[in-house]
This record gives C-alpha cells, sequence and structure tokens, in this order.
C-alpha cells in the first residue's frame, strides 16, 4: 500500500472546519435520523398505537423514497445557489417534519411528518456534503469523504440507544421530539460558521480542477447504469436488515437494551471502518476494496440467520457496520472519479436517487416479509443475495477515467 499522495495531509488540515461541519451535518440529516431512529421506535410505537411493525417502518418510504424524488431538484439547487445557502433552512426542516411525526395520532400523519421531513430537509443530505467534499479535496478525497460523512456512523451508534432512553423514560413522542431537535442544537450552529462557500463547498482549502463530464453524457455510459444498480442492491440490502435487526433480536427473546447494545455495533464499525476505508480508496482501485467488503456482508447475513450467539451476533454486526459505512463515502467517490466535477451534483443526486430508494422500499419490504413468514429468516437469504449482487457489478466499471482540464471527456483506456 502506497503512502498518502503529496498534498494529502496539507488538504486535511486546511479542511478540517470543512470536515467537521460536514460531519455533523450527515449526522442530523433528513436520512440519518429517521433511518437511525426507526428501529428502536418500532416495537414502542407498535405497542402503543396498535399498528403493524410494516406500516411503521413503511414510513421510512415517505423519509428516504420523497429523498429520493427530491434528490435531483437538491442537487440543481446546490449548483446554483451553494452549500450554505441550501443546507441551513434545511436542518429547520429536518426539526419541523419530524415534530409533525411525533405528534401523530394516525398511521397517515406519521408518515406526513417523516415525508414533510425529507421534502423541507433534503438540503442535508449526503448530496450536499459530498458536494463539498469532492469539491475540496482531491489527493486525499477519500479519507476527507470518510471523515466527512462519519457522522451517520454516529447517528447509528448513538441513536438507538439514545431512543430507547428516551422511550423507556417518557414514551415515544417525548423520544421522537429528541431526535427532532438534533439538527438545530447540533448541526445549525457548526454549518453556519464553517460551511462558508460559494457553489463550490470550499473551506480551508483551494477548489480542485472542475473537470468531467456533463448529466447527458453519464447517463449515456454503461458506468451510470453499472453503479447505480450495485448501489441500489447494496442499499435494499442493509437498509432492510439496519431496520429490523433490533425487532428480529427481540423476536429471539432479547432485550431491547441488549438487541440496541448489539445493533450499536454497526454504529461502532461504521467509525474506523468509514475512515480507513476512505484511507484505502486512496491508495487502491475502490470497486475492488467495495466488492470485498460487500461479499463479506453477505456472508454476515448468513450468520446472523443462523446464530443466537453474542459474540458472532457482535461480528456480524462489526461486519454491516464496515459495509453501511462506506456505501455513502464510495459512491461519493467513485461518481466524481468516473464523471468528475463538472456536474458532481446533479450527477451524484441521480445516483443517491438509487440508493435512498433502496433505502425506503427495503424496510417495508423486509417487514412484510417477516409478517408472512413468521421469522426474519428469508430477509436474511435476500439481503445475503442482494449484496452478491452489488458486489459482483463494481469490478465491471473498469478503471478510473483520466480528466484533465484540457480533456473534459472520460478516457476509459486511461489508468
Amino acid at each position: 500500500m502506497s503512502r498518502m499522495p503529496a498534498g494529502g495531509i496539507d488538504e486535511l488540515l486546511g479542511g478540517w472546519r470543512l470536515l467537521i461541519a460536514c460531519a455533523v451535518g450527515v449526522g442530523c440529516s433528513a436520512i440519518a435520523l429517521p433511518y437511525y431512529a426507526i428501529g428502536a421506535l418500532t416495537r414502542p410505537i407498535e405497542d402503543a398505537m396498535g399498528w403493524a411493525r410494516s406500516d411503521i417502518q413503511f414510513a421510512i418510504l415517505f423519509s428516504s423514497g420523497v429523498g429520493a424524488l427530491s434528490a435531483p431538484v437538491t442537487g440543481w439547487m446546490i449548483e446554483k445557489f451553494g452549500t450554505r445557502a441550501v443546507a441551513l433552512p434545511s436542518f429547520f426542516g429536518v426539526s419541523a417534519g419530524l415534530f409533525v411525526a411525533a405528534s401523530a395520532n394516525t398511521i397517515s400523519m406519521f408518515y406526513a411528518g417523516f415525508a414533510l421531513a425529507a421534502i423541507l430537509g433534503a438540503g442535508t443530505n449526503p448530496v450536499l456534503w459530498s458536494r463539498a467534499i469532492a469539491g475540496s479535496f482531491d489527493k486525499a478525497r477519500g479519507t476527507a469523504l470518510g471523515l466527512a460523512l462519519v457522522g451517520t456512523a454516529f447517528a447509528a451508534l448513538a441513536l438507538p440507544s439514545m431512543v430507547t432512553a428516551l422511550v423507556e423514560a417518557s414514551g415515544w413522542r417525548h423520544a421522537l421530539r429528541g431526535v427532532a431537535l438534533l439538527p438545530l442544537v447540533l448541526a445549525l450552529p457548526l454549518v453556519f460558521l464553517w460551511l462558508r462557500s460559494g457553489s463550490d463547498g470550499v473551506s480551508g482549502s483551494d477548489a480542485v480542477a472542475h473537470v468531467g463530464v456533463k448529466v447527458g453524457e453519464a447517463v449515456s455510459h454503461y458506468r451510470f447504469w453499472l453503479l447505480g444498480l450495485s448501489i441500489l442492491a447494496g442499499y435494499l440490502a442493509i437498509s432492510g436488515l439496519l431496520t429490523g435487526l433490533i425487532p428480529a433480536l427481540t423476536d429471539r427473546g432479547l432485550s431491547a437494551a441488549s438487541a440496541s447494545a448489539i445493533v450499536g455495533m454497526i454504529g461502532i464499525a461504521m467509525i474506523p471502518g468509514r475512515i480507513a476505508v476512505g484511507i484505502v480508496i486512496d491508495r487502491i482501485w475502490a470497486p475492488a476494496v467495495a466488492c470485498v467488503l460487500l461479499l463479506l456482508s453477505a456472508i454476515a447475513c448468513l450468520v446472523l440467520q443462523q446464530t443466537t450467539d453474542t459474540a458472532l451476533l457482535l461480528a456480524a454486526c462489526a461486519v454491516l457496520g464496515l459495509t453501511a459505512g462506506a456505501e455513502l463515502d464510495l459512491l461519493a467517490f467513485l461518481t466524481a472519479r468516473y464523471f468528475g466535477l463538472t456536474q458532481f451534483s446533479k450527477i451524484y443526486a441521480l445516483l443517491y436517487a438509487a440508493l435512498a430508494t433502496g433505502s425506503a422500499v427495503a424496510p417495508g419490504m423486509f417487514a412484510f416479509l417477516r409478517e408472512k413468514t413468521g421469522s426474519y429468516d428469508l430477509s436474511f437469504s435476500v439481503a445475503a443475495a442482494l449484496f452478491v449482487v452489488a458486489a459482483l457489478l463494481l469490478p465491471m466499471l473498469g478503471r478510473y477515467p483520466n480528466f484533465t482540464p484540457e480533456n473534459q471527456s472520460a478516457q476509459p483506456e486511461s489508468a
């Protein structure tokens, strides 16, 4: 393994404020907060309201699904108005939507709150933070993405236990209201102070050269569709698993606290894993790295299907944490490497729509499979197969194109 490319350390040191702002921002985003809170809320809401589990987790369809639909618009807004101008009002939108969901007395109002958080909070999603990082880092781009997007790992680590404790103290409504306050209390001040940018998201370092292809060229290339299909399959698997793990473990007799602690290993693994994967992809061909992670996750699914041993459950969750932590980083990194930065926000937003679609559909789909079969065993098998499909598609992307200011088009034959 080679050392970090020359200038990489200087990039990281010069952009540390941007890295912190992005990490906190993405951790308090319209995709992270509902997604990592819903698992710990599912049984308490089921017990209090009498709604079916699949109906409760169907709320993620309104959160991530609306996020998928709004992603292209968000990408256009970022290019036109800049990252900071889009991000700041979006934090209020996330909080407003979750407060509505916390006050819901009907399932339709619950869905409306999640949808409102996605619509009004669309500017907090990874499209924005990835654009800010990709436009500010070149030599250490993978490492910077790992550091900046680590906020979702902290959300995965902290939210299940936080929500469980709040539910036990004062019920699911107050727990969800506590989650709704996080964007305003944690993210808004840091983003206001440290995400000072034009359209490129630069803070503390010079913008890298904006070369690459435009949206029309990207979507006409096979690489766009390979990457989109891979990310869709991978996120169908990871989203269905993560939102269903706590209910799956409590179904086996574990307490809610024990199940939350085991699933919390996902967040623990995401933090060092996300950073480590970022460092590795700055040195090693990223599709190969992603392929290995996805195949390991397929094995982890089979372990989760077969065992009740705590140590093995923790190990399987750790593997899933590595993959969950790397998905966003890899998508942003691969988008920048294969399509460049000329219209990164717009291209990434379209690919992110595939990711968000998987995140939206999977929780309800996997909960439905559980209700039809009486267990989560089939869900684990389906997830394993999806991970294998996602893994095998990535090596087909080929070598990175060679973008230069003089040559804006992708050169598949160039290393």
